[in-house]
């Protein structure tokens, strides 16, 4: 097996689609593997890559600047010896003569490949919201939160005392939410579904975050936006359904942000005939190759396995896009490298000082198992110690083996202690066998018995109790 620093010697050439974290990662890869490739990189934007996650923390400016944000310079790529093509569009593929069409302005550009790493990301999911577009854009005033020229629009709308308004109540909705709320704007959260964070955790978890953040901004669930008003075609005024009463409501907004999602963009990899799979997105396997010879996909893109259930889910997380890539790189480039077979879907944010993590399936999506779940609100210190932290942990395990399938936590190092449930899920550990191991254990650091002991421990005894 190849590794990244067992460098390979052939002039390959290898052509990645998209400069994002997937994109920018394969060709990285590839140059580590193969110090003698030829790569290119297209990239339809004017940046290199850059991170899309940080964007709602520019608007607060805990990260100073927006520029800040981009990971890999320009320079980078060109002391790495890789040919970066900024405000480059791909047009069309032709895999059998192996060459990719592009264009910059009006310059036509042909590329020869060996290999092709498709890394064209997601686009914004946009509502149905009357008036909300003008030529098929945005209104004046109206922002998806994707790039960094929306980071850039974002903060010129903001102002002490004015109005925000964001429709979803994602991880997106309520990190702009939060920092949004930091520049001393009114901020109303309007989420369709019952719940907010209803793709992350649970219900029950979620209630906790909700009274959290009620604390600072106004949220709305189980109500629709349905119309805007424009003054000088500038979005002032939202309207809004409850979904339960039909109630009509409405509130001016200085700012409007969409937040409800991201659909793969498909478009090049459709047309080459690469499989699509049951989640709109492109079919990959553990070499991060598609159905087309020659021709490899990474990111927000593509769908992987869920290592639970099974089935296909969509990669929109980061961390997965950047170990996809490393994949797609690496063997782009003559390497031989697996990812695993499935993923676990770890994932965490924090807003309004509140963390949030989860690993594995939410409830609704476990039906194919029969499950019992356990919950635990603890602190992060001994009870005499003073300083200790609030934290709620959910554990769901398979009532048939004992095996832990997903966890779910709100608060103190929500993260760390989730990450630790990863470990368990990957190693296949069930719940009597982790509920019994050693956790670091001071008074000033933690508890002799951690919350995620004690709440499997809870599990444990339900299981015995059940058979």
């Amino acid at each position: 097996m190849t590794n990244s620093g067992d460098c390979l010697s052939n002039n390959k050439e290898i052509v990645v689609i998209g400069c994002g974290a997937a994109g920018g990662t394969a060709a990285q890869f590839a140059r580590k593997t193969n110090r003698d490739a030829n790569i290119t990189v297209i990239e339809k934007e004017k940046y290199p890559e850059y991170s899309k996650c940080g964007i709602p923390y520019t608007i607060s400016e805990i990260i100073p600047k927006i520029s800040n944000l981009i990971e890999f310079s320009e320079d980078w790529f060109e002391n790495s010896n890789i040919n970066l093509m900024l405000n480059t569009e791909v047009e069309s593929i032709d895999t059998n003569k192996k060459i990719v069409f592009a264009k910059k302005g009006n310059e036509k550009i042909e590329k020869s490949y060996d290999s092709l790493i498709i890394c064209t990301g997601a686009d914004p999911v946009s509502p149905p919201i009357e008036n909300l577009f003008e030529n098929d854009k945005l209104s004046g005033r109206a922002f998806f939160v994707r790039t960094l020229d929306d980071a850039k629009n974002i903060s010129s709308y903001v102002k002490k005392h004015g109005n925000a308004a964001i429709i979803g109540a994602g991880l997106i909705g309520l990190e702009m939410a939060d920092n949004l709320n930091r520049m001393g704007m009114n901020v109303t959260v309007i989420e369709a579904l019952p719940t907010i964070l209803a793709n992350s955790i649970d219900s029950d978890m979620s209630k906790i975050v909700h009274e959290k953040i009620s604390e600072h901004v106004t949220v709305y669930t189980d109500h629709v936006a349905i119309k805007v008003d424009k003054k000088n075609e500038n979005v002032n005024k939202l309207y809004f359904k409850d979904n339960q009463t039909d109630q009509l409501k409405d509130i001016e907004t200085d700012l409007l942000i969409i937040a409800i999602g991201a659909k793969p963009n498909v478009k090049l990899a459709k047309k080459i005939g690469c499989k699509i799979g049951k989640t709109g997105s492109v079919v990959v396997n553990e070499k991060s190759e598609t159905s087309v010879d020659d021709v490899y996909s990474a990111g927000d893109c593509t769908e992987y396995v869920d290592i639970i259930t099974g089935r296909p889910v969509w990669v929109g997380l980061a961390s997965i896009a950047v170990r996809q890539a490393i994949s797609a790189g690496i063997n782009a480039s003559g390497g031989s490298y697996k990812y695993l077979s499935g993923v676990l879907q770890t994932r965490t944010s924090e807003f309004f000082d509140l963390e949030i993590a989860a690993v594995g399936p939410i409830s609704k999506n476990l039906s194919d198992f029969s499950t019992v779940s356990g919950r635990f609100v603890g602190s992060s210190r001994l009870s005499y110690f003073p300083g200790g932290e609030p934290i709620s942990i959910k554990v769901i395990v398979n009532r048939d083996n004992g095996h832990i399938l997903a966890a779910q936590a709100v608060g103190a190092n929500a993260a760390q202690r989730i990450n630790t449930l990863a470990c368990a899920i990957l190693g296949n550990i069930d719940v009597d066998t982790f509920r019994k191991m050693e956790t670091a254990y001071a008074p000033p650091i933690a508890p002799t018995l951690d919350a995620i002991s004690i709440v499997c421990d809870i599990v444990a005894r339900k299981l015995k109790q059940k058979k």
